[in-house]
């Protein structure tokens, strides 16, 4: 006896994929688009099967709209039907129980997203690991000079990929000693560059 899935992916028309007018959660539409564009369409909208509108995937709905607006070829992870329209793939197979339900969802699923956080050191090694090997992915990510300063204060340099005991020359001294120039003899500041804790390399995230 086949088993029928209770979720499912299909592809749909992008006209066919309707917003809850509802949606209270706004977008940074030129990050997405951005996103899209270098790594393709990854994560799939759902749809809300008693309602049939969205239930999660409005940025990217709108992103995709206005990349076809622009002119844009299809991203990875998309089809193209032949009369040029692009199909998009979702998650099907959730239903609310009702509106209060449609809408809490609608809040839930991006207040989850927020609420976790990170760790800093992984994600210190990741990013000190992109500028020093990616750069052009390192900047795709939008980390603010303030961000990056935050996040560097509360990692300890030995504990990145390429910090050790005895790289001492590009390690900067703990304590109340470590400020705001993260280690680099001042310049940095003025520049808008910043010094990694492990490694003594200058970059200036977020452009």
């Amino acid at each position: 006896m086949a088993l029928q899935a209770p979720r499912y992916i299909t592809y749909i028309p992008l006209t066919d994929l309707p917003p809850d007018p509802a949606n209270p959660k706004k977008h940074e539409l030129e990050r997405i688009i951005a996103s899209i564009k270098d790594h393709g369409f990854i994560s799939t909208p759902v749809v809300d099967e008693r309602t049939g509108l969205t239930i999660d995937g409005h940025g990217r709905r709108s992103a995709l709209i206005e990349m076809q607006v622009r002119g844009e070829p299809a991203p990875g992870g998309l089809l193209v039907d032949d009369d040029g329209g692009w199909l998009v793939p979702v998650t099907r197979g959730w239903a609310s129980e009702n509106d209060h339900q449609a809408h809490a969802v609608l809040i839930l699923l991006n207040r989850l997203q927020e609420a976790g956080g990170w760790y800093p050191a992984p994600l210190a090694a990741i990013l000190e690991e992109l500028a020093t090997s990616d750069a052009d992915l390192f900047d795709s990510l939008a980390y603010t000079d303030d961000e990056m300063e935050s996040l560097l204060r509360q990692v300890d340099p030995e504990k990145l990929p390429q910090g050790t005991e005895d790289d001492e020359d590009s390690t900067p001294p703990a304590g109340d000693d470590f400020d705001s120039d993260l280690g680099d003899s001042g310049d940095n500041e003025r520049t808008g560059t910043l010094s990694c804790p492990a490694c003594g390399h200058l970059f200036t995230p977020g452009q």
